[in-house]
């Protein structure tokens, strides 16, 4: 009898092990499904939220149908607001060069001269390309940080005829905070020789906003109306700030918008803000000529925020203290 009862006891024992075991493996799924993910395709890589929504695509290499007509892709479009919104444009057409949310200068001199902006007015475009050479996602190890953020390490190799003429390594870091999705970029830039930039009203770090719609630059202080800078003449741009925004009212009623938040990190910048083509652009070249030195990493920070509904001015001010503090 005791036995018996032994065995009943291991077998129920046994079966509750089972049970528990069993419970254990679709959460360990769920909880996997639940992170952000990256998916590749031919021309680029999709980044989506644990819910499934497309949060950005990373666009690698320009695609043979593209309208594009710089020579290099290496930018992110679409990045999408929460509510699903995309808020970059890409190739337009009135810039057909204008590539989302991209880094490029179009007077660089160094072992070659080099416009990898795609303008071609001051230095060549031929042979001149940034070349993606990875994009990775970094896995936290932990399951609750990756469903909260995610983040990738690119690397862009800057061509000139084949040789490197800079080497770019780009940490992208991707998260929502309340009606916002908040992109950290931060790119560390290694010139293979001494190189300048030449001074320029725009270039650098730049975001192309979507062109439909109601729209109105903001600022700290609310909504900017300063006059439109002159694309040649750099003492025509905005003054240095915090940060700098748009908002767009789109046909159908809904609201959405973008902000850039500089870093005191960086160099010193004018922003070249052209409300007839919808431009963000922290200039870091507009106060004067930029030395960089061969092998000595020029490190610059960024973040963007894309919003839905009419702009949260305290949500973006909280988040450009906090980066700006970082």
């Amino acid at each position: 009898m005791r036995q018996t009862l032994g065995a009943r006891l291991a077998a129920g024992a046994t079966a509750l092990l089972i049970i528990l075991l069993g419970a254990l493996v679709p959460l360990g799924a769920f909880a996997a499904e639940a992170a952000y993910t990256l998916s590749r395709d031919d021309t680029g890589a999709v980044l989506k939220a644990p819910d499934g929504r497309p949060v950005l695509r990373y666009e690698t290499k320009k695609a043979p149908d593209s309208p594009l007509s710089a020579n290099s892709a290496c930018y992110f479009h679409p990045l999408y607001t929460p509510g699903g919104l995309a808020v970059t444009d890409a190739a337009p057409s009135d810039h057909r060069h204008h590539r989302g949310i991209f880094l490029a200068w179009y007077a660089m001199h160094g072992a070659k001269d080099a416009d990898f902006w795609g303008w071609g007015q001051f230095a060549p475009t031929k042979g001149r390309v940034i070349e993606n050479r990875s994009v990775e996602r970094r896995i936290a190890g932990n399951p609750h940080a990756d469903q909260q953020k995610a983040e990738l390490a690119i690397q862009n190799a800057w061509m000139a005829d084949g040789a490197v003429m800079l080497d770019e390594s780009l940490r992208a870091t991707v998260r929502q905070q309340g009606v916002a999705t908040v992109l950290d970029l931060v790119y560390t830039l290694t010139p293979t020789a001494d190189t300048r930039l030449d001074q320029s009203s725009f270039g650098g770090f730049s975001v192309r906003s979507r062109k439909d719609g109601q729209f109105a630059f903001i600022g700290p202080e609310g909504e900017v109306k300063r006059p439109v800078p002159h694309y040649l003449k750099a003492e025509t741009d905005w003054p240095a700030a915090d940060w700098y925004g748009c908002t767009l009212t789109l046909a159908d009623g809904k609201a959405v918008g973008i902000a850039v938040v500089d870093h005191p990190k960086n160099p010193p910048a004018l922003w070249h803000n052209n409300r007839g083509v919808w431009f963000l652009n922290p200039c870091i070249t507009a106060p004067g000529p930029l030395a960089l030195k061969k092998g000595e990493p020029l490190v610059l920070r960024y973040r963007v925020v894309a919003f839905d509904g009419p702009a949260p001015a305290e949500l973006i001010k909280t988040l450009a203290a906090e980066w700006r503090k970082g």
